[in-house]
């Protein structure tokens, strides 16, 4: 790990923090307004979403970035697709695991 993630790392604890510890810190969030209550609702996926997109997605050697479609973004999409389906997040997970499992097993797809 480098030291130089770590001021990143704090920029977007403070970033990010508030908005989950809202309804822990402030009583009577329920009585927001529903939009306002979806949003915060939504904070949480959205983060990790962009994540998952941004490793799956995105390879970066030196200073080249360039979009990578793989095995990983068919499993990230299977899992989404799952999710949607289903509303069972650990059964999407479970098939992106497998998908990728089963392609590096058969040679298909290498360890990024």
């Amino acid at each position: 790990m480098s030291a130089e993630l770590v001021p990143l790392a704090l920029l977007m604890l403070a970033a990010t923090y508030p908005s989950r510890a809202l309804p822990l810190l402030a009583p009577g969030i329920e009585r927001l307004p529903p939009g306002a209550l979806a949003y915060l609702r939504l904070v949480g996926p959205a983060v990790l979403a962009s994540l998952g997109v941004v490793n799956t997605l995105l390879l970066v050697d030196g200073d080249r970035r360039a979009i990578h479609i793989g095995v990983e973004a068919t499993a990230v999409t299977a899992c989404v697709a799952i999710v949607a389906w289903r509303r069972n997040l650990l059964l999407g997970l479970l098939a992106a695991v497998a998908i990728v499992a089963l392609a590096r097993a058969a040679g298909v797809s290498q360890l990024p």
